[in-house]
């Protein structure tokens, strides 16, 4: 029996996109796959194509993201979806400012909205999370202003808040971000989409406190996610922190 064996599990990133059954679709694959509970930010935002192009050639889009609809999904769960605001940087700050307490996290995406993460508006959006006691979820990618260095600054400045990295950093590979962040521990690492070996370092090399499931669903089935810890060398308490009790210690919970 593997360590990730009868634990529940907090899947820290999935999306929802504003489309008919979007909200039925996401429980029903909880359901099937075994997951207690998900944090939910707004998907749908920019067209697939679309985002792939920029990843290679730049460019960005200054389309809100629907919150609402996430806000919609995750009333009546009793907790078990968890709202995240999907910030525009393109918008004042107030935009968020006005909504936080409905929501339990920010997201920040240079990857869709272009606007790198030492701009002033990045700032103004972090410094709303931190008067809300909320986490902030980041995208980094390969662009100027927009690494995981610049992350890193970021979160320098703002020490009282939890960053969170998606992704496993940039591409599948990326074990400089966890030497650019093993220093910073307001920074945790999100495993989706990155290689096992990626995930089995950030735990050998950060901590199993400092890492948190996610899937990216339903760009990527949590299921696949889930296998890449069934084959790693986790002790139960180990799995215990990543699928479950950081989550809750960056959502303000505590031990559940």
């Amino acid at each position: 029996m593997t360590a990730t064996a009868a634990q529940p599990v907090l899947d820290f990133h999935v999306r929802l996109a504003p489309r008919p059954g979007a909200a039925e679709r996401l429980l029903a694959t909880l359901d099937e796959c075994g997951l207690t509970r998900a944090v939910v930010c707004a998907g749908g935002t920019i067209d697939l194509d679309r985002l792939s192009r920029q990843l290679v050639e730049g460019g960005h889009v200054e389309t809100d993201a629907d919150n609402d609809a996430v806000l919609a999904a995750c009333a009546g769960t009793d907790g078990r979806l968890v709202p995240f605001f999907f910030a525009n940087p393109h918008r004042p700050p107030e935009a968020y400012r006005a909504r936080a307490a409905e929501f339990r996290g920010l997201e920040i995406s240079p990857a869709v909205h272009g606007v790198g993460l030492a701009d002033a508006r990045v700032a103004g959006l972090v410094a709303v999370a931190a008067e809300s006691d909320h986490p902030v979820y980041v995208v980094c990618i390969d662009r100027p202003g927009a690494g995981v260095a610049d992350l890193v600054a970021l979160a320098r400045r703002f020490p009282r808040v939890s960053f969170v990295l998606g992704h496993s950093g940039i591409g599948n590979i990326d074990f400089h971000a966890l030497t650019l962040i093993r220093d910073e521990p307001n920074i945790l690492l999100e495993t989706s989409g990155g290689y096992t070996c990626v995930a089995e370092a950030a735990v050998s090399r950060l901590g199993a406190e400092r890492v948190v499931f996610g899937t990216e669903f339903p760009l990527q089935h949590p299921s696949v996610e889930l296998a890449k810890f069934q084959v790693l060398p986790l002790s139960p308490e180990q799995w215990r922190q990543i699928a479950w009790d950081n989550a809750h210690r960056l959502l303000g919970e505590g031990k559940p």
